[in-house]
């Protein structure tokens, strides 16, 4: 896999986990375990994609 396309996949995990926050939050009663989770994955993701484009 190339740098585009493994920036393209990181960056589209990215993008889903914050609509899956978003539709957690929008819930009557959100799960804190599960949004919590989600942010860190979230968290996790931002980190390699900053990491993948500083080199």
């Amino acid at each position: 896999m190339n740098l585009d396309a493994h920036l393209a996949t990181l960056t589209n995990k990215h993008v889903q986990l914050e609509k899956d926050i978003e539709q957690e939050n929008q819930r009557p009663h959100p799960d804190s375990l599960r949004l919590m989770s989600l942010k860190r994955q979230k968290l996790k993701l931002k980190e390699k994609l900053t990491g993948t484009t500083e080199h």
